[in-house]
């Protein structure tokens, strides 16, 4: 069982800086409060996209996670912590670990109670079956794709390019990326490459 004096963590971000934080701090402070935890941190984000992997105040809470200076985290609602299902579910999943506690006050979700670990487990199998939906999508696609005659992958480079490349590369002492600025850029760096070696490893050496 927590103790009186857990130490919690409260997270908090805003998506554009006219945005107030006064709602999401008082509602943290004061479930804290009503807890009677102690609170070791705040951590804002401002003017952060949720789907933004930077966010240096989540990454400094994650650190004192790791270093076991927390027992709890406090947020606002799922959406103002987690960018999506999966990186959700991820962080609970460290936070399980880590035996630290997890409450999103607005989603009246808490994970050290019974009602919360069902949810952990739910968005865990919430996660798996959109992974596999959008897996299944993607095969169903391409086989539909490949049954119309359709190519896959890049396109392909024409004998002309080809042929281009394969001068330049027997030709000249261009680098790799020299050849791929002359050819203005029409194939990959790394396709180059593997034309311009496999080219250069037939020229007899001098």
């Amino acid at each position: 069982m927590m103790s009186s004096q857990c130490r919690a963590a409260l997270y908090l971000r805003v998506s554009t800086p006219d945005q107030r934080l006064d709602l999401q701090a008082d509602d943290l402070r004061a479930y804290a409060s009503r807890a009677k935890w102690a609170i070791v941190g705040e951590y804002l984000d401002i003017a952060v996209s949720g789907r933004k992997e930077g966010r240096p105040q989540l990454t400094a809470l994650m650190t004192e996670a790791h270093a076991r200076r927390l027992d709890c985290v406090l947020v606002w609602k799922f959406d103002r912590f987690a960018r999506s299902t999966s990186h959700l579910l991820r962080a609970l999943e460290e936070f399980d670990h880590l035996g630290i506690r997890f409450v999103s006050v607005r989603d009246q979700i808490d994970t050290g109670s019974p009602m919360g670990k069902a949810m952990f487990t739910l968005i865990g199998a919430m996660a798996e079956l959109e992974s596999s939906l959008i897996s299944e999508r993607v095969t169903a696609g391409m086989k539909a794709a490949r049954v119309r005659g359709k190519h896959l992958g890049r396109p392909r480079l024409s004998p002309r390019l080809v042929s281009e490349i394969e001068h330049l590369a027997a030709q000249t002492d261009l680098s790799v990326r020299g050849i791929h600025e002359k050819v203005a850029k029409k194939a990959s760096r790394g396709i180059v490459g593997q034309i311009a070696k496999r080219i250069r490893e037939k020229r007899p050496s001098l």
